[in-house]
This record gives C-alpha cells, sequence and structure tokens, in this order.
C-alpha cells in the first residue's frame, strides 16, 4: 500500500501534536528505548562501581549483622536507608550472590523503561505536554549509563518517587504517600520532594489528614528499619539518615567553582540551607498557594479548620507534577554536592520544567542540551559545573516566572 508524501507527514503531525495519539508515540518511544537499552547491555562494557558493595553488604546483613555501624563494602559503609537493604537482598536472591551481572543488567533496564513510562504517564496526566516532547526522554546517554551500565540504588527510588507523584495526580493520596515512603526507605534524597507534598497535602485535604500522613510515613520508615533500630537506632539513624554527610569534592558536579576549602566549610553548608530554605519559602509564598490567597491565607485556613481543606481551588494534576518536580529541583541546586548517579533523580523532569518556562523555544531545547552535557563531563570541571548550576537556575526561575 503506497502512502502519498503529504498523507505520511500529515499523519507524522498528528503522532507528535495531537493529544488524541499520545500514547501512540509514547508506546513508540518506550519500544525503541527498550531496543536502545537492550542494545547498549550488548555492546557496551559494564562498569563497577557500587553494584559489588551492594553485594557485600548484603552478605553481612544475611550472615545476621543489625548494626550498620558494622555493615560495609569496598566503596565504604552502609549509608542508605531500610529499604535498599531489601531490594538488594531480593537482587543478590536472583542473581546468583550479584555474580550474574547481565541478568542484573536486564532487571535495570526493565526499571529504567518502567521509568520512562512512568514519566510519560505524568507528562501526560499533567497534560499543556505536546507529545513530541516524549522523544526527548529517550536521549540521555548519562541516564541509560546509570540504569544499565552501572546498576545504581538511586534507580529504584526513582521509580517509587514516580509512582508516588503519578497516583497523587490521579488523587490516590494514600497510595501516593505510601509509595513516597516506599522511596524515603531507599534513599533520603527523595526528602526533596516533601515540602511540594505537604501544600499538596494540606491544599487538598487539609492539616489533620497532612499530619496523620507525616506520622504514617515515619512509621513506615521505622517499621522497614525495626530490626536495625533494635540492635542500634543511633547507627541507624547516623548512616542511613545523614544530614551532615560531606562527599569528597572531586567527585561533585555541583558547585565546582567554589573552591575546594570553602566547599568543605561548615559555613558553606549552612549558607546552602539558608538558601534552600529561603527559595522554598518563596515558592511558597509567591506560587504554590497563589491561586488560594497566599501561603498565610492558606495557613490560616488550615488552622481554623484542620479537618477540611485548606485549598479553594482543585489541586489538578498539572499542579503536583509541576509543584513536585520544583521541590525537587530546588533542593538539587542547593545540594552541596551533587554525584553522577544523581542526575537520575531530575533527568525525566528537566523537558517537562523546561517546557513549563515562558523561554523562546530555541533557549529551551538549549537548556536541556546543557543540562545533558554537564552531566557527560567527566570529570566535572568549573565550566561544565558552572554551566549546570546556571541551567538549573535559568529553569527554576522561568518557572517561577511563567506560574508565579
Amino acid at each position: 500500500m503506497h502512502l502519498a508524501p503529504d498523507t505520511v507527514i500529515r499523519n507524522v503531525r498528528l503522532l507528535f501534536t495531537d493529544r488524541r495519539y499520545f500514547w501512540v508515540l509514547a508506546a513508540l518511544v518506550l519500544l525503541g528505548d527498550a531496543i536502545l537499552s537492550e542494545l547498549i547491555i550488548q555492546f557496551i562494557s559494564y562498569t563497577e562501581i557500587d553494584w559489588e558493595t551492594y553485594m557485600i553488604q548484603v552478605e553481612l546483613y544475611i550472615k545476621g549483622e543489625r548494626d550498620y555501624s558494622k555493615i560495609s563494602g569496598p566503596t565504604g559503609p552502609l549509608v542508605y536507608p531500610a529499604g535498599h537493604v531489601y531490594i538488594f537482598r531480593f537482587l543478590y536472591d536472583i542473581t546468583d550472590a550479584g555474580k550474574n551481572i547481565r541478568f542484573a543488567q536486564h532487571l535495570y533496564a526493565v526499571l529504567y523503561v518502567s521509568s520512562v513510562a512512568l514519566t510519560a504517564a505524568i507528562y501526560g496526566k499533567a497534560g499543556n505536554i505536546p507529545n513530541w516532547l516524549l522523544l526527548i526522554l529517550p536521549l540521555s546517554k548519562r541516564l541509560h549509563s546509570l540504569y544499565v551500565l552501572r546498576l545504581f540504588n538511586d534507580c529504584w527510588s526513582v521509580v517509587a518517587a514516580q509512582a508516588a507523584i503519578l497516583a497523587i495526580q490521579n488523587e490516590m493520596d494514600d497510595i501516593g504517600t505510601l509509595l513516597f515512603s516506599a522511596a524515603v526507605s531507599i534513599k533520603m534524597s527523595v526528602l526533596l520532594y516533601l515540602p511540594g507534598l505537604l501544600a499538596i497535602l494540606v491544599k487538598r485535604n487539609g492539616l489533620v489528614y497532612t499530619l496523620r500522613k507525616v506520622f504514617n510515613i515515619l512509621g513506615i520508615q521505622a517499621m522497614l528499619a525495626y530490626p536495625f533500630i533494635q540492635k542500634d537506632w543511633r547507627a541507624y539513624v547516623n548512616s542511613a539518615f545523614d544530614f551532615s554527610r560531606v562527599f569528597l569534592y572531586k567527585w561533585t558536579v555541583n558547585w565546582r567553582l567554589v573552591p575546594e576549602d570553602t566547599f568543605l566549610s561548615p559555613g558553606w553548608a549552612r549558607g546552602l540551607l539558608i538558601g534552600h530554605l529561603s527559595v522554598l519559602i518563596i515558592f511558597g509564598l509567591t506560587c504554590w498557594c497563589k491561586e488560594d490567597g497566599g501561603l498565610w491565607v492558606v495557613l490560616g485556613r488550615a488552622l481554623r479548620r484542620p479537618t477540611l481543606p485548606a485549598g479553594v481551588v482543585p489541586v489538578t494534576p498539572d499542579y503536583v507534577a509541576t509543584t513536585m518536580f520544583t521541590s525537587n529541583l530546588i533542593g538539587l541546586i542547593f545540594a552541596r554536592s551533587l554525584h553522577y548517579q544523581f542526575y537520575s533523580w531530575y533527568a525525566q523532569q528537566t523537558p517537562f520544567l523546561v517546557w513549563r518556562t515562558r523561554y523562546p523555544m530555541l533557549l529551551k531545547l538549549l537548556l536541556i542540551g546543557i543540562i545533558e552535557y554537564a552531566w557527560n563531563i567527566y570529570p566535572s570541571t568549573t565550566i561544565s559545573s558552572s554551566a549546570l548550576l546556571g541551567a538549573n537556575a535559568i529553569t527554576l526561575t522561568g518557572v517561577w516566572y511563567a506560574t508565579c
């Protein structure tokens, strides 16, 4: 059957622009990305970084060790919450104690494609996103590497967080907070979403509901960590939720433009924390509660009628995605150190946030390209780190200007 060129062009245009064909294009992207991931596994060598350490740490757990301070491996001690241990215990069992790397890579390929599917679902639910933006998702060289060539634990927390956001978009807040807690139990970095999540829950469900969910999140963490808490709760908390941890300067992708002595100083850490909290407050005052009368009005309403929603306008799927993604990006900008695997935390959110700005199309595409470029420079340089910081800050500013 021969199709006229104008018919082909029209069909392609509809595929790229008509919302009715969003999931048709998404399916094609997922199929293509699955094939690409398999080709990467077949033709590009696996690089050992932390997988061996994960397996050795799990072996100590299997042998009965429950003191977090005594669980370590070649690249360092166990510094992740209990959910990480349970996931890698499962992977240990099904990969012949971690020796079957190829099988593990295929599991991670499934995990990666799942993350792309969840991202597409979040985009689709949010709306106002052109179909063709999905074509950007498979283009990240670094992201494929983090999943199928490096096997980092970040990937599991990312997928759990994405599932939580999608659930909350669909007004399944109970399930969403459960998934959020599961994500936190793998890596505490997911807490960067917490300010945005609290804003959503208070506006949609009220203060009492939100406090109950916060206690549920804490309870789930305690339940998962019980064997370790029972042994030595201080060792567990200090390792799994160490907010004062200082990463080595030589590995950072963020803030490379700052001299090492300043970078490692307590004063710099305090300054970044103040910056982080200040920008969150700015977004709370000017964006997240804008249509409800402002932050103070929402807080007053939450305190006066704590069992009722504090918002007066519907919490839309677009608001959920934009608020959660923005909360995460703010935390990333003010993180003292970002390692290469941390790119997985927001790589698939970047096109969405850039599209939420009012910048010209060329600048939008340039920002996405600069961010990807910076994460592919190894080791990072002053130029690449500055470019990353600048692109992230310009993106955040654009989102603020467009939504506030």
